[in-house]
C-alpha cells in the first residue's frame, strides 16, 4: 500500500483546515452582514411602529392627526405599509399586509386573539403580489383589551444588498483561499527543505564524499542526524573488524596452504593430493571473496586518495629496496580518488610495486590516467618483462614464474581478486621501456 508523502499529508491537512476555516468565515461574516443590514431596516420600521403606538387613543381608535408616514411609507408602490387592529377597528396604509398562516393551520380570518404586550417582535408576511415582507409587530394594551401594530417593508430590501455583499465576500474568500494555498505551498517547500538537505547529506555519505552527517540541522532533526552518524560509525567499526578477521584468516590459511602445495610438488606427491590442495585453496579464496563483498559499504562509501596512497607505497618500497637503489616515480594527478577502501588499495599497489621493484633494473613508475568512470593505474618497470604466455600464468594463484625469489605466487592473483571485487580489473602487458606493465583499472569515487 502506497503511503502519502509528508508533503502530500501536510498539504492535505492544510487544505481541509483551510476549507473548513473559509466555510466558517463565510457563514459567520454572512450572518454579521445580515444582522447589520436587518438592523437598519428594523430601526426604520420600529420608528413607524412607535409613532403609530402614540397615535392610538385609550379606547383603541387611531387618531389621524397623530399619524405621519416616515420616509419609505410615504412612497406609493414602494412595498412599505402599516396596519393597526384593535377591538375598535382596523386601519392600514401603503402595501397591504397579510400575516403568514400558522404552521399546520388555516389562514388567519379576522382580528386575532392578541397576547399581552411583550415589546416589538419580528415577523414575516406576504404582500398582494405574494412577495415576502419583513414585519415588525407590537401589541399595546388599551382600555378593555389590546391593539396590534404591524409595519412591513419588502424583504428584497434586505436580500439585494446581502446578495451583492455575499458575491463580493465569495470573491474575497476565494482570493484569500488562493493566497493561503500559495502560502502553504511555500511554507511546505521551505519547511521540508532541511529534510531534502539531509537526504542529500546521506547520499554524500553513501557515495564516500562525506564521512558523517552535519549536525547543523534544525532542532527536530538533530537527534535523527546523531542516530544516523552513530549507525555509520557502528557499521564502519563492524566493517573494520570483519576486514581484520578476513585478513587474519587469509594470512592464516593461504600461506600454510601455499607452502603445502609447494612441498607436495617438490616431493613428487600424487596428482590427486595436489588437486585436493588446489580445490581447498579455491574454496578458501571463494569464501574470502564472498566475505569481503558482503561487508557493508564495500565499493559504495569507499573513497581513497590515489596519489596519497601511491606516494606512501612508493616511499615504503624505496626503503625496502634501498640496497638496489631503485628509483620509484609517482605521476598521479591531484584530486584523483578511487572507490576503493584504503587498505585494499594499499595492498594492491604494494603487491604490484614490490613485484616491479624486485624485477626492475633501475626505475619503477606509478602513473594514473583518468578514463570516463575509472582510473587507469599503471605500474611500469624496466626489467626483463614477461612473454605473453607467462603473463597469463602469472595471474593464476600459486604459480611462480621466477623460482629464484621469495614468495608463493599469490601476489598478482590477490590483486586481480581485489580489483574484480570493486568492479575493476588487472591486466599485464609490455612496458614502453621493455619491462612489465601492470595496468590496474579502478572505479572513480562518487
Amino acid at each position: 500500500m502506497t503511503r502519502l508523502s509528508l508533503h502530500a499529508r501536510l498539504l492535505l491537512i492544510a487544505a481541509i483546515s483551510g476549507i473548513a476555516a473559509l466555510a466558517f468565515a463565510s457563514v459567520t461574516i454572512g450572518g454579521v452582514l445580515e444582522r447589520f443590514v436587518m438592523q437598519g431596516l428594523d430601526e426604520r420600521l420600529d420608528a413607524e411602529v412607535g409613532m403609530l403606538a402614540r397615535a392610538i387613543t385609550p379606547d383603541g381608535r387611531l387618531d389621524p392627526a397623530r399619524v405621519a408616514d416616515l420616509p419609505g411609507f410615504d412612497t406609493p408602490g414602494s412595498g412599505w405599509g402599516w396596519r393597526v387592529r384593535s377591538v375598535a377597528g382596523s386601519w392600514q396604509r401603503g402595501a397591504p399586509i397579510a400575516d403568514a398562516p400558522p404552521r399546520g393551520g388555516p389562514p388567519l380570518a379576522g382580528p386575532p386573539a392578541l397576547p399581552p404586550a411583550a415589546g416589538i417582535a419580528p415577523g414575516d408576511g406576504r404582500g398582494p403580489d405574494g412577495r415576502r415582507i419583513h414585519l415588525r409587530r407590537l401589541v399595546v394594551p388599551i382600555g378593555g383589551g389590546s391593539a396590534e401594530i404591524v409595519a412591513g417593508a419588502p424583504r428584497a430590501l434586505v436580500e439585494r444588498p446581502l446578495l451583492a455583499a455575499r458575491g463580493t465576500l465569495a470573491i474575497a474568500l476565494a482570493l484569500l483561499g488562493a493566497g493561503l494555498a500559495a502560502a502553504t505551498w511555500v511554507q511546505l517547500r521551505l519547511g521540508l527543505r532541511p529534510i531534502r538537505a539531509l537526504q542529500g547529506a546521506v547520499a554524500r555519505v553513501r557515495a564516500g564524499s562525506d564521512a558523517a552527517l552535519p549536525l547543523d540541522q534544525p532542532r527536530e532533526l538533530v537527534p535523527l542526524a546523531e542516530e544516523i552518524n552513530a549507525l555509520i560509525a557502528q557499521n564502519a567499526a563492524g566493517l573494520a573488524n570483519a576486514r581484520h578477521h578476513v585478513a587474519n584468516l587469509a594470512h592464516g590459511l593461504k600461506t600454510p596452504l601455499a607452502t603445502l602445495a609447494l612441498r607436495l610438488e617438490r616431493d613428487g606427491a600424487s596428482a590427486e593430493a595436489r588437486a585436493l590442495v588446489a580445490e581447498l585453496d579455491g574454496r578458501i579464496a571463494h569464501h574470502l571473496r564472498r566475505a569481503r563483498s558482503a561487508a557493508p559499504s564495500a565499493g559504495e562509501r569507499a573513497r581513497s586518495a590515489l596519489g596519497e596512497v601511491a606516494a606512501d607505497v612508493a616511499d615504503a618500497l624505496r626503503h625496502i629496496h634501498a640496497e638496489r637503489q631503485i628509483v620509484v616515480e609517482v605521476t598521479v594527478a591531484d584530486g584523483a580518488t578511487v572507490a576503493v577502501e584504503r587498505q585494499d588499495l594499499e595492498e594492491m599497489l604494494g603487491n604490484l610495486v614490490d613485484n616491479a621493484c624486485r624485477h626492475a633494473s633501475r626505475t619503477v613508475e606509478i602513473a594514473a590516467v583518468a578514463a570516463e568512470r575509472a582510473w587507469q593505474v599503471a605500474v611500469l618497470d624496466d626489467g626483463p618483462g614477461l612473454v605473453p604466455d607467462a603473463r597469463a600464468k602469472a595471474l593464476q594463484p600459486g604459480v611462480r614464474i621466477d623460482e629464484r625469489g621469495e614468495g608463493y605466487g599469490f601476489g598478482l592473483a590477490i590483486v586481480a581478486e581485489l580489483a574484480e571485487l570493486y568492479g575493476g580489473a588487472l591486466t599485464l602487458d609490455e612496458a614502453p621501456r621493455g619491462g612489465l606493465a601492470a595496468r590496474l583499472t579502478l572505479p572513480k569515487a562518487g
